[in-house]
């Protein structure tokens, strides 16, 4: 198999099995079958092998099952989004231009107007844009990293409507445009937290 074909094999199928596992298609705790998956695609293995390296790595896939995170496995990502989404919110403070400033306003906009799918894309584009704005490419790749599972939790604070979520996202905004740094990594760790806690109170139910 050369190159070409193999790169196109690899990319559909971890979008393929990317896609079922954040839609739901394949529930939490279900066992991959490299053959089946293989099979449903039209693919030989080793692609579907490497996609689910991938995914393991990004943290979707646990000993080839789809993640069913734990308390601890919550509190461990949401410690290291914590950690550099705040230092970000306080960096773009000081690096934010107006019309970042404005697109970041915009996001809140459309997520409080829109239909869930919108919200979703607008929640997504307001943390990409402060994360964006550390202007540091090793912060950046970390948190990149994470945007499968992190699409799973901010998922679950849309669809289940935690309270507040925007009205949250216009003062870590406030405290960006007034060039506040301690206010918006201050507000944007609280507002983890309150994702982190309204997550761990689903599980629990």
């Amino acid at each position: 198999m050369t190159k070409q074909p193999f790169q196109l094999a690899y990319l559909q199928s971890y979008e393929y099995i990317r896609d079922k596992i954040l839609s739901g298609e394949l529930p939490r705790g279900t066992k991959l079958v490299e053959e089946k998956l293989a099979e449903e695609m039209g693919v030989s293995r080793t692609p579907v092998r490497e996609s689910i390296r991938k995914l393991e790595q990004e943290g979707l896939i646990k000993q080839k099952r789809v993640v069913n995170p734990t308390d601890t496995d919550l509190r461990n990502i949401f410690q290291v989004r914590i950690l550099l989404e705040g230092f970000s919110a306080r960096c773009a403070a000081t690096y934010m231009n107006e019309k970042t400033l404005q697109i970041l306003y915009d996001c809140i906009t459309i997520a409080r107007n829109g239909t869930v799918e919108e919200t979703m894309k607008a929640n997504k584009e307001f943390h990409d844009i402060i994360v964006q704005s550390s202007n540091n490419p090793d912060m950046i790749e970390i948190i990149d990293r994470m945007q499968s599972i992190i699409y799973l939790f901010r998922k679950t604070v849309v669809y289940h409507k935690r309270p507040f979520l925007i009205d949250e996202h216009e003062e870590i905004y406030q405290a960006i445009r007034a060039h506040d740094g301690q206010k918006a990594e201050s507000l944007m760790q609280e507002h983890l937290q309150a994702d982190l806690d309204f997550c761990l109170h689903l599980i629990k139910q």
